[in-house]
């Protein structure tokens, strides 16, 4: 039942990854294509955190752990960029 549930996890994630690649191309405004790269980092973290359940190993939680940091840091200064033209003050 686990194995139905992971591949149903992974065609929803896999649509959800595409359809952010869509907005990214057609987005009206460089705001809306940021929260498209967002979202697909979120998205790449759950595949990742799906693929650890079904490796059963605990190195891609890690994986996941950093790329949410790296996400989390290149949206940021990404949008303080896009705000003020500059990064570091």
């Amino acid at each position: 039942m686990i194995g139905v549930a992971l591949t149903f996890a992974f065609a929803c994630f896999g649509l959800a990854l595409l359809l952010n690649l869509y907005r990214i191309v057609n987005a009206p405004s460089l705001g809306d294509r940021i929260l498209a790269l967002d979202t697909m980092v979120i998205n790449a973290i759950a595949l990742l955190a799906l693929f650890g359940i079904l490796e059963g190993t605990t190195v891609y939680f890690e994986a996941s752990m950093l790329i949410a940091m790296t996400g989390f840091i290149s949206t940021v200064s990404y949008t303080r960029y896009l705000l003020r033209g500059d990064i570091i003050e």
